[in-house]
């Protein structure tokens, strides 16, 4: 299927319900053509999953049972195939999926590029317009700093769903094309601290006001380097758009960079630096202990997981030069190191309490020392390695799954 034949597919995320409702409402306007899909996941713990579908004058709900109470099989059994339908009728010219508070867009997205529907993915059928996030000013900026899980507030998406609301806040705003603010902050201070934040972990994605928002707006406002969908590639660049380097209401990005590995058991007693008073780490870590293995590391709020982003290039098994995206092949070759290839500690940290230099100097007293860099890899491999070994969700198809976590996030592995 062409491009020209593509149905426009809008995603909204956000973790107010109300936000979000109100702007699929927006979207749909007068529309008659517009489809707009809402799954609600209460009871997906019970299996049973809620879908409402609007377009022109009707409106239908439906009652889902699923097999397994999880967003994982929400996707595959009805969402994607729904997608495919609604891309078939002629009345439908825009698509509408205002996803729960509790889904992650980054994981959709992977799941329409890639997971088959018969006997291919749903991207063909559809072309990705936008990826949008509902923001709601009073309240954010506590999600995305605080400890709750999201089975404190009862969004859990699947039984053992350990993600905290920090996490899901985060990936929700980064992974945006646009931002629509609602609401208004409980102070000057607060408004301040939250537009510092979302400058730092989604730089240049526009933001607009909730009461401004139609089609046209958002069609207009999606800029053009938007990645409209496209998965994150572990391996790419970590400063997205350039965020500002300096500190503005407290809140400061510490870009950190190294080319020797971490001994595996300091960089477990020092891996709490990266969540007292710290908004987000993303980034690649190096571990000695596993010297072919790139480790994704990734914290929000109180919750930090520890993932595998496959091998190094220069490793055993490692994909093909001519296989990797040409940004990893460009990044890789700038920081090409004789003796370690491109192995190397690449971390984003921003913070809102904790200060840079203090998370820098705990990160830098984790790396080997030079005596034990000079005892080589054999040496390294030796070394106690608390991270234990990778272990794989079942329930989990690639990057519907998620990371190997250290403090029990979502449908992640544990290391501890």
């Amino acid at each position: 299927m062409t491009d020209k034949h593509r149905v426009p597919l809008v995603l909204i995320a956000g973790l107010s319900p109300d936000a979000g409702s109100d702007l699929a409402g927006r979207l749909r306007g007068d529309d008659r053509g517009t489809a707009v899909v809402h799954h609600d996941l209460r009871q997906i713990g019970s299996g049973v999953v809620l879908r409402r579908l609007r377009l022109g004058p009707r409106e239908s709900l439906t009652t889902l049972e699923l097999a397994h109470g999880c967003v994982s099989c929400t996707l595959r059994e009805d969402l994607l195939p729904l997608l495919r339908t609604l891309a078939r009728r002629p009345e439908v010219r825009r698509i509408v999926v205002h996803l729960d508070e509790a889904m992650e867009p980054e994981p959709v997205c992977w799941a329409v590029h890639h997971l088959i529907v018969g006997d291919r993915p749903v991207i063909d059928d559809v072309q990705i317009e936008a990826v949008v996030t509902a923001v709601d000013a009073g309240s954010w900026l506590a999600d995305a700093t605080g400890d709750d899980t999201m089975a404190d507030r009862g969004l859990r998406a699947a039984a053992d769903d350990e993600r905290t609301v920090a996490q899901v806040a985060l990936s929700q705003v980064e992974f945006a094309d646009v931002l629509v603010l609602s609401g208004a902050a409980p102070d000057a201070w607060t408004a301040a601290r939250t537009g510092a934040v979302l400058e730092r972990v989604a730089p240049s994605v526009p933001i607009l006001q909730a009461s401004a928002v139609d089609t046209a707006t958002l069609r207009s406002a999606v800029p053009a380097h938007a990645r409209r969908g496209e998965p994150t590639d572990v391996h790419g660049a970590l400063l997205r758009g350039e965020p500002p380097l300096h500190a503005d209401c407290g809140v400061a990005v510490l870009p950190f960079f190294a080319q020797r590995p971490f001994h595996p058991q300091r960089l477990h007693e020092a891996i709490d630096v990266l969540l007292d008073g710290v908004v987000r780490t993303r980034g690649r870590a190096w571990v000695a202990s596993q010297p072919d293995a790139a480790f994704w590391v990734e914290s929000a709020g109180g919750g930090l997981g520890i993932g595998h982003a496959g091998a190094w290039l220069d490793s055993p098994g490692a994909p093909a030069w001519e296989d990797v995206s040409p940004e990893r092949r460009t990044l890789a070759s700038l920081r090409w190191h004789p003796r370690f290839g491109d192995r190397a500690q690449e971390l984003v940290v921003v913070t809102h309490q904790a200060e840079p230099r203090d998370i820098e100097a705990t990160l830098n007293a984790a790396l080997l020392t030079d005596e034990e860099l000079a005892a080589g890899p054999a040496a390294w491999t030796r070394y106690p390695d608390p991270f234990g070994e990778w272990h794989t969700d079942p329930c989990e198809d690639g990057e519907l799954g998620g990371t190997h976590d250290v403090n029990a996030s979502p449908g992640k592995e544990e290391t501890e």
